[in-house]
């Protein structure tokens, strides 16, 4: 998969190695991919964080810690869904 920038490849790198060592894949549809990666390394370069494009920030950097990606509900949202809110992680 190639991406634009370095930012958005190095994610995408970091997001796919998470995923294996957890046991999730990342997605197979290489648009909800794009999407995602894309929205998150926007987050970064705006907030400073991997923050989940799909959640709404509070502003407050302790709140906001739990939805920086992975995100605190990706685990339950794959066991549940069978993908997290975003897309990105699938079961």
């Amino acid at each position: 998969m190639k991406f634009e920038g370095e930012l958005e490849e190095e994610f995408y790198q970091r997001s796919k190695k998470n995923a294996e060592a957890t046991g999730y894949k990342l997605n197979t549809d290489y648009d909800v991919i794009v999407t995602a990666v894309k929205g998150i390394c926007n987050n970064k370069r705006e907030f400073g964080e991997y923050y989940c494009f799909c959640q709404k920030r509070s502003g407050d950097v302790e709140k906001d810690k739990k939805i920086i990606c992975p995100c605190a509900a990706r685990s339950r949202d794959v066991e549940t869904r069978g993908a997290c809110r975003c897309g990105l992680y699938i079961k």
